[in-house]
């Protein structure tokens, strides 16, 4: 028998019974003999054939070998006949086919009904997936066969009646949705999209974002991260040239009030001079400016950061009460909201929640009508549900306004005895939109128009802003008014928002801006004719926005819980629009338009750096929340484009500043955003074959998907160390390891510093320098002591942000015989020198510190985040200068150390699959034996296990890595930022010569290709 015919015979025999065997009218069986009908022939009756498939082989070699039985002889001495055309023949098709001449009756049966058995079995059971009507010939099939039993024939309706009643096959159960012109219906649709908002925060302009962009579920927020057209280009030109709208309303605002003294002084232990401004900086503290500080744990600068911050005072109309009540806004990025909430209540002694007297955002229905809502009643199938709501008494739905996820039980404002002060959180409370570009004054000034003074009109009380007629009452109050009015006005034709002075703040009360909406889209330029006293200009750009108007009534929540309640709905505006008698023109609503307080603040953009100054400046809109789509359609039909959140990367990226929270190593939510990235990363990874990815391994790249900054800092602090050491012991005077010393900069040591060690064996310095003094005019004390002693279990890591600090590095990174200008301004101010007593104050107090850096590519070449940042050797340099077109070393080919573990790792899964095969018998009994020995999961092309020496694993000491780095239009080449060891960058400056002074190398994770760049410390 073939191999084809035996695994056929086998596959009709695989639902027999094993005394069961079928003629398969092959030769083999010609001789075969069976005893009383049993279906096996004799020889087997005491010795079962273990292997079913081949029985009919061995029953034929061992038929002509076997003792002869009385018995048998009887059985085979008579023939049955079959009479075919053509006379009649021995068995079928002339074959003989002896059967006995008499038989046992119970054998017989039992036989027979194993038979019986087997066929009803291979009837009723199924041996595939299909149902049982799919199983009939296709001209008896029907449509209805699937939901009607009755249609089947008689014979099949009792198994399909079977497979009906199981859980897969069965009706679901009838959907809560509507149809899709019930869904349409207004009210349907917002209650849908308030139930949607229950699981993550919506912007006022999801919907509108939703349609046009790629959304994401990031940080607890559905924001938009980039426009669905291609757009890259535009959003720069835009930001360049023209102007850039983003939503901002996601960011986080917590609100202090308090006595002026108490909340500096609970302040001051979370931020340092040291590192900036701090919440007690004088043009800050009048409210006229915005400022921005970086905050960490409190007494522990410069480690253990929580996050950079900007933060707004309350400016106060009467400067007698300055020191008495006082309201600061900070406002953070949502991912460092938990941690500095949970710091500011431990330093402010807030540990009383007071209880919620304002409702919170939510769904506005009761729990009855959300029942009425969500219920359906038992009804049959396919009965149309009529609307029992509709009518007169049916009450209008409201979608929410704010956070829909916050709980209203949940506090949100906590309070101080001993201190007074009060902690609230206004986070989706107000909104907060961003203009970017030149033509921001522009399109502020087309769209937004200052609210009309009102004195008489209706009654006050039955006028829905009666806030507003009061305050017009008030000649003072008016004359503020005018002049917010002038100097917004003003703004109209300055040209650009760099040109005022930073963190500028300008209070206003504006119309309703959907009245001024033009019928289409179109593009606003400035126009230089507003501008008609040159003297008032000239003021605004040197001296700011004077202190009063910065005042706003956007401070007072019930003004503003006033001013969302009372808007007029879009429905209502568009009805009075269709009533004017001449379409297109001007609507007037007298006492009735809204009056929105709002708060400009001027983003500075670019303040680094000596090249484009200024490049990405803007404004930000602060105004109460429920407004958000009426100011953000009339800015978009002044000519404004949106970006997401690639162009807010983007944006940060080109500015040369850090972006949150990917550029903060030092602070947690840097370490969640880094292990989330590393996990995305993987994953997209792992879901290529491994012909269509790069082996991570053979190219040198150990951390292709994160950096560990950690291991990076303590090895340099080692290398050095280890440098340090051979100098010391080959001169016993010291003279020769004194004049190396001067070229070479070190880590601190035990003969030089005084140490102590921890539970870990890691050196600490502990600190002798005295703090320098703080702000003056703060009452209290704002700055912090600088913490040399860690815990056990703490970091040593750090960022250094001192700006005494950076100034000198910026001033050793460069300059470069070639920039003549840069040499002047250095030989200039008298900077020290780059020698070990300059370096050893630096590295004492920062011993295992990142500085952040930019990298401009010299030629070709565009980085990549996670590429690294490599010191090139005196053979680079030397080709160099041979060959100015020379692109740089490339990494030769590593081996890899896991290649034979992966293929022992492929073999034992093929193993465990052949074994996850075979009979459960078979299985119980190799479970029995020893198990296998638990093996780590390979991945073929990654660094598997805990990473080697990073700096030296290449040919070429890794110096640092790039967070962010792309092709830069604003320069036609390729830009990067990143970070770099402290202790390395000091190293490699002190031995590279005065010509190629900051020169590195870059190297993409996925490529071998070095190609030289050079760095800058900008300050």
């Amino acid at each position: 028998m073939s191999n084809a015919k035996e695994r056929k015979h086998a596959k009709k025999m695989r639902n027999q019974p094993t005394n069961v065997t079928l003629s398969s009218g092959f030769v083999a069986d010609r001789g075969t003999k069976y005893h009383n009908g049993g279906g096996r022939p004799f020889h087997q009756a005491q010795k079962q054939e273990p292997f079913p498939g081949t029985s009919r082989q061995r029953q034929t070699k061992m038929t002509h070998h076997s003792p002869v039985d009385p018995d048998v002889k009887e059985q085979s001495s008579s023939k049955i006949m079959f009479k075919k055309k053509g006379g009649w023949k021995a068995g079928p098709e002339g074959m003989s086919q002896e059967i006995p001449k008499y038989i046992t009756a119970s054998t017989f049966a039992q036989a027979r009904a194993a038979e019986i058995s087997a066929m009803l079995k291979a009837v009723t059971q199924k041996s595939s997936n299909s149902l049982v009507f799919q199983t009939l010939p296709r001209h008896m099939r029907r449509r209805a066969m699937s939901h009607n039993v009755k249609r089947l024939p008689r014979r099949l309706r009792e198994i399909a009646q079977k497979e009906a009643e199981k859980a897969v096959h069965q009706k679901k159960e009838h959907s809560k949705n509507k149809c899709h012109k019930a869904r349409r219906c207004h009210k349907n649709r917002v209650l849908e999209f308030n139930r949607r908002q229950k699981k993550n925060i919506w912007l006022e302009t999801h919907i509108w974002h939703a349609k046009r962009f790629h959304m994401v579920k990031k940080w607890g927020y559905c924001l938009g991260e980039r426009p669905t057209v291609k757009s890259h280009r535009a959003c720069y030109r835009a930001m360049t040239n023209r102007c850039l709208l983003q939503d901002l309303s996601y960011y986080c605002c917590l609100e202090l009030k308090g006595k002026e003294e108490e909340i500096l002084k609970a302040l001051s232990p979370m931020c340092s001079i040291d590192a900036g401004l701090t919440f007690a900086a004088v043009h800050c503290l009048s409210g006229k400016c915005q400022g921005s500080v970086l905050l960490y744990r409190a007494n522990r600068y410069p480690r253990e950061m929580l996050g950079p911050v900007t933060f707004i005072w309350k400016s106060e109309r009467t400067p007698s009460h300055t020191s008495e009540s006082r309201q600061l806004w900070i406002w953070l990025h949502p991912t460092l909201k938990q941690d500095i909430l949970e710091e500011l209540k431990a330093a402010c002694q807030c540990v009383e929640p007071i209880k919620p007297t304002i409702c919170t955002p939510g769904p506005l229905l009761t729990t009855s009508e959300e029942k009425s809502q969500t219920e359906l009643p038992d009804e049959k199938i396919g009965k149309k549900r009529k609307r029992k709501d509709d009518g007169e008494n049916a009450k209008p739905v409201k979608k929410v306004i704010g956070d829909g996820t916050r709980d209203p039980h949940q506090p949100s404002s906590w309070i101080s005895a001993a201190t007074g002060i009060i902690i609230s959180d206004l986070t989706m409370e107000m909104n907060r939109l961003r203009l970017i570009g030149p033509l921001s004054h522009s399109i502020l000034t087309e769209a937004l128009k200052a609210a009309s003074v009102q004195t008489e009109g209706e009654d006050t009380e039955k006028t829905p802003h009666h806030w507003w007629i009061e305050t017009c009452k008030n000649p003072d109050s008016v004359s503020l008014h005018h002049r917010q009015e002038a100097i917004f006005e003003l703004l109209g034709g300055i040209t650009s928002p760099a040109e005022i002075p930073s963190g500028t703040i300008l209070g206003l009360t504006v119309g309703d801006p959907r009245i001024n909406l033009p019928p289409k889209r179109s593009k606003v330029l400035p126009n230089p004719e507003k501008c008609q006293d040159n003297e008032k200009v000239r003021q605004l750009l040197l001296e700011g926005v004077p202190v009063d108007c910065a005042h706003s009534f956007i401070w007072s929540q019930a003004i503003c819980k006033n001013v969302t309640e009372n808007k007029i709905s879009d429905q209502d505006l568009n009805r009075r629009r269709s009533e004017l008698l001449v379409p297109g023109s001007q609507l007037v609503l007298g006492p009735q338009e809204s009056k929105i307080p709002i708060l400009l603040i001027q983003q500075p953009g670019k303040v680094t750096g000596d090249d484009r100054r200024g490049w990405g400046s803007g404004w930000d809109i602060l105004f109460p929340k429920g407004w958000g789509m009426a100011f953000w359609i009339p800015f978009i039909y002044r000519g404004a484009r949106v970006g997401g959140l690639k162009e807010s990367v983007m944006h940060s990226q080109y500015k040369r500043s850090p972006d949150i929270p990917g550029d903060f190593p030092d602070c947690p939510a840097g370490v969640v955003f880094a292990e989330e990235q590393a996990k995305n990363l993987l994953e997209k990874y792992k879901r290529r074959p491994p012909a269509k990815r790069p082996n991570y391994v053979k190219l040198g790249t150990l951390a292709p998907f994160c950096c560990p900054w950690e291991q990076l800092a303590q090895e340099w602090e080692s290398r050095v160390q280890a440098q340090e050491e051979p100098s010391v012991a080959s001169s016993p005077s010291g003279e020769d390891s004194d004049s190396r010393r001067d070229k070479l900069p070190c880590a601190p040591t035990p003969e030089n510093t005084d140490l102590w060690s921890d539970e870990g064996g890691t050196s600490l310095s502990s600190c002798s320098e005295p703090r320098e003094a703080m702000d003056t005019e703060c009452p209290a004390r704002v700055g912090t002591e600088w913490v040399a002693c860690q815990d056990a279990t703490g970091s040593l890591l750090c960022v250094l942000r001192s700006r005494k600090w950076l100034k000198q590095l910026s001033t050793w990174c460069g300059p470069s015989s070639r920039d003549k200008r840069a040499a002047r301004r250095a030989s200039g101010s008298g900077e020290p020198a780059l020698t070990r007593a300059a370096c050893l104050p630096l590295l004492e107090r920062f011993p295992r510190a990142l500085v952040w850096v930019s990298l401009a590519l010299l030629r070709k070449g565009s980085p990549e985040p996670h590429s690294m940042i490599c010191v090139p050797t005196e053979e680079d340099f030397l080709r160099l200068r041979q060959d100015q077109l020379y692109c740089g070393p490339q990494e030769s080919k590593h081996s890899d150390p896991f290649k034979s573990e992966i293929r022992k790792q492929k073999e034992r899964k093929k193993v465990e699959k052949r074994q996850n095969k075979q009979a459960p018998t078979e299985r119980e009994g190799l479970a029995g034996g020893p198990p296998a020995a638990g093996h780590q999961a390979l991945t073929l092309g990654l660094w598997s296990g805990p990473l080697p020496g990073v700096t030296s694993h290449c040919s070429r000491v890794l110096l640092g890595f790039v967070t962010q780095g792309d092709f830069s239009m604003a320069v036609g080449g390729g830009e990067a930022l990143g970070f770099v060891s402290l202790t390395g960058l000091l190293d490699m400056l002190s031995t590279q010569p005065a010509a190629e002074r900051g020169l590195v190398l870059l190297r993409a994770p996925a490529s071998p290709q070095y190609r030289f760049a050079r760095i800058a410390v900008e300050v």
